[in-house]
């Protein structure tokens, strides 16, 4: 479908604006990396070729009676005896001598001058998941290596692994939370400007009310009760965070709905739903894409300052708040602390340069050449 000449003209002014294009681009590469990150970043194979059948371990579960074995349980592919029922076939005894298996297996094929129908694995570039405990010799947290790039954890977790899946997990919730407030935000604050009087007197009142509700409090006291979930955490950014763009909304539209196009619109018989959202919320975006930038980027150090004080999401999940934890109760553990300090760093400024460049793309009082 073909953009409309404003459309495009924003688009064009979008793109003039390089710092916020080649962040765009570098977002969505990143981000788009993180959506891959169990192809990326897993204890579990990608593929698996066994007895001339192909398996993928990393999206279905097998027990490890699939490949010869004698359990029920999912399969253990970082154990050398599994490695070996697979490489094997399931032909060969390989619970005594793995690797002596595996070459003796190689060396009948050979000397028969077939070659050996052994299976294969073919595992991420990471070989870690977020939770998986890494053998590093008892050292917790250890320090950057061949084998985990950025270090491990003080409960020997691969660092790369969770900032990978910790930066998919932030930049989902806040865009959830941004897009659910926003949503919420632009309705309200709509309403109060457009129709004003006593209407906007009321939810005045109780946006003032609503304000002054102390958060951190509640959030403590729900996550005491029920579950800590991300769900339950976006339902209560999004109950508190709503009032941040009514009254910016608010006031574009009672500058707004006395204009000579208004008021032509009421007389030709336009509804009021229609003036507001067709007419008037395009002239208040300029406004309201300004505060976007402050409320996606308070939603990622909410969440990150929530994890640090222990009330954020559950442990089991990746979290570059806990990161965060981890490096001021690790001071001998410097690469914690860069890599969170990078990692948000790099994320934040990227937010803020697009939606910069999102934002002067709709006013139209500016053309870039």
């Amino acid at each position: 479908m073909a953009l409309s000449p404003l459309n495009q003209r924003r688009w064009r002014n979008f793109k003039a604006n390089r710092r916020a294009f080649w962040s765009l681009w570098l977002l969505l590469v990143l981000y788009g990396i993180s959506l891959c990150a169990e192809l990326i970043a897993n204890d579990r194979p990608v593929l698996v070729k066994y007895d001339g059948g192909y398996y993928m371990p990393v999206f279905k579960f097998y027990p490890e009676v699939a490949f010869g074995g004698d359990l029920r349980t999912e399969a253990n592919y970082t154990t050398p005896e599994v490695q070996c029922l697979i490489v094997a076939a399931g032909s060969l005894d390989c619970w005594d001598d793995p690797d002596g298996i595996k070459a003796e297996a190689e060396t009948k094929g050979t000397a028969a001058g077939q070659p050996v129908d052994a299976g294969w694995i073919l595992w991420p570039v990471i070989p870690y998941s977020f939770k998986t405990i890494v053998d590093t010799g008892g050292v917790a947290p250890g320090p950057p290596s061949a084998q985990n790039w950025l270090g491990t954890d003080d409960t020997s977790r691969d660092v790369l692994a969770r900032v990978i899946y910790g930066f998919r997990l932030s930049v989902t919730f806040a865009l959830l939370v941004t897009l659910c407030t926003t949503i919420i935000g632009i309705a309200a604050g709509a309403v109060q400007g457009y129709f004003g009087g006593l209407t906007d007197l009321i939810f005045q009142r109780i946006i003032e009310l609503w304000n002054s509700v102390p958060t951190l409090y509640v959030i403590i006291i729900v996550t005491a009760v029920w579950a800590k979930s991300f769900w339950l955490l976006v339902g209560l950014m999004v109950l508190f965070g709503w009032t941040g763009l009514v009254g910016v909304v608010r006031a574009e539209f009672l500058r707004a709905r006395n204009f000579e196009y208004v008021r032509a619109a009421k007389a030709l018989g336009v509804s009021d739903w229609q003036i507001m959202f067709r007419h008037l919320l395009p002239n208040a975006m300029v406004a309201t894409l300004t505060i976007l930038p402050f409320a996606i980027t308070g939603a990622i150090g909410t969440l990150a300052s929530l994890d640090y004080l222990g009330f954020g999401l559950p442990a089991n999940l990746p979290s570059l708040g806990q990161l965060t934890r981890q490096a001021q109760q690790n001071l001998q553990a410097p690469h914690l602390a860069f890599t969170a300090f990078f990692t948000f760093a790099i994320m934040l400024s990227l937010l803020v340069f697009i939606f910069e460049g999102v934002r002067d793309a709709f006013d139209p009082r500016k053309t870039f050449r």
